[in-house]
C-alpha cells in the first residue's frame, strides 16, 4: 500500500471521528428524543383505536383498529364531551386574545413612556411571577366567592371568572417577553409617525403591532395551550358539570383507574390535541423568530 493511500485513509478516519465529535452525536440525541416523544403519542393513538382497551391490555400497538371510541363521544354517559370541548375553546381563545392585547398594551407603555414608578412596577411584576399560582388558590377561591354575591357572572362556576384568573396570572411574564421585543423596535418609527400627526393609538395599532406579530403569535399560542390543558385552577373555579372545561370533565372519567374507559379517554385526548396542532401549524412561521425575540437590553 502506497504512502499516499495510507495518508488518505488516515485523513478520512480523522474526518469521520471529527464528524462524530462535532455533528454525529447530535443526530443520535435527536433520534433518541424523537423516539422518546413519539412512543407515548403512538400509545395513546393505539389505545384510542382499540375498543374496550385498558392501560395494561394495550401494549400491542395497533393490534385492533376501530373508531368505536370516537363515535361513543357525545352519546350516552359521554354526551357532555362536546360541550366541554366548546367551553375549553371559548376559554382558551378568549384568554389567548386577551393576553395578547393586555400584554402588548402594557409592554408598549413600559417601553415607550417614561413615568414615575416604571422600574418599580416592572420589578414588581417580575417578583410576583416568582411565586407559583398554587399559593393563591385559597385567595382566588375566596375572592371569586365574594364577587359572586355582587357580580355572579364573574364569580365561581363562571367561564368569565376563569378567564379573568388566567389573564391576571399570565400578565407579568408575557409583559416581560413583549417588553424586550418592543425595545428592539427603533423609536425613530414612533417619532416619524408623530411628526406625520399620528396619535399614540394610531402608532400602536398601525405601526408597532404589525412589527411584533411574531412574538404576539408565540404569546397567544402559549397562552392558548396552557389554558386549554389547565386542570387545577379550572377545577377550583368551575363546579357545575355544564361549565366544565375538557381537562376537568375528562378527569371525571379517569377518577377511578380500575373502571375508567381508557379507550374513550384516549379518543377524547386525541381530539383535544387537534386544535393545538392546527394552531401551531398556522402560526409556525412566526414561532422561531418570536421565541428568539426579547433579548434586547434597554
Amino acid at each position: 500500500m502506497s504512502t499516499a493511500t495510507v495518508k488518505k485513509n488516515r485523513e478520512s478516519t480523522l474526518k469521520g471521528a471529527r464528524w462524530w465529535t462535532e455533528v454525529g452525536w447530535r443526530h443520535i440525541v435527536a433520534i433518541l428524543m424523537i423516539i422518546y416523544c413519539l412512543v407515548p403519542l403512538l400509545y395513546v393513538l393505539s389505545v384510542s383505536l382499540n375498543p374496550g382497551a385498558t392501560l395494561t391490555g394495550s401494549n400491542n400497538l395497533f393490534s385492533k383498529l376501530s373508531f368505536e371510541n370516537f363515535t361513543a363521544l357525545g352519546s350516552g354517559q359521554y354526551s357532555a364531551y362536546w360541550s366541554w370541548v366548546l367551553n375549553s375553546l371559548i376559554v382558551s381563545t378568549t384568554t389567548a386574545v386577551g393576553t395578547v392585547l393586555m400584554g402588548a398594551a402594557a409592554a408598549y407603555a413600559f417601553s415607550r413612556f417614561r413615568f414615575k414608578g416604571r422600574r418599580a412596577t416592572l420589578t414588581g411584576l417580575l417578583l410576583v411571577q416568582m411565586f407559583p399560582q398554587m399559593l393563591a388558590f385559597v385567595a382566588l377561591y375566596l375572592l371569586l366567592l365574594g364577587i359572586q354575591d355582587i357580580f355572579p357572572v364573574l364569580g365561581l362556576n363562571s367561564k368569565l371568572g376563569l378567564i379573568c384568573v388566567y389573564l391576571g396570572g399570565a400578565l407579568g411574564s408575557n409583559t416581560f417577553l413583549l417588553y424586550g421585543f418592543f425595545n428592539s423596535i427603533p423609536r425613530s418609527l414612533d417619532e416619524a409617525a408623530m411628526i406625520d400627526g399620528a396619535t399614540h393609538a394610531q402608532t400602536f395599532w398601525t405601526i408597532i403591532m404589525p412589527l411584533v406579530r411574531p412574538v404576539l403569535a408565540v404569546v397567544g399560542l402559549l397562552s392558548f395551550i396552557s389554558s386549554l390543558g389547565d386542570f387545577v385552577i379550572a377545577k377550583v373555579v368551575l363546579q357545575d358539570q355544564g361549565q366544565f372545561t375538557l381537562a376537568v370533565g375528562m378527569y371525571m372519567w379517569a377518577a377511578d383507574a380500575r373502571t375508567a374507559p381508557w379507550g374513550i379517554f384516549a379518543a377524547g385526548s386525541v381530539i383535544a390535541a387537534v386544535p393545538v396542532i392546527l394552531l401551531f401549524q398556522y402560526l409556525q412561521k412566526y414561532i422561531v423568530s418570536g421565541l428568539t425575540a426579547g433579548g434586547v437590553k434597554e
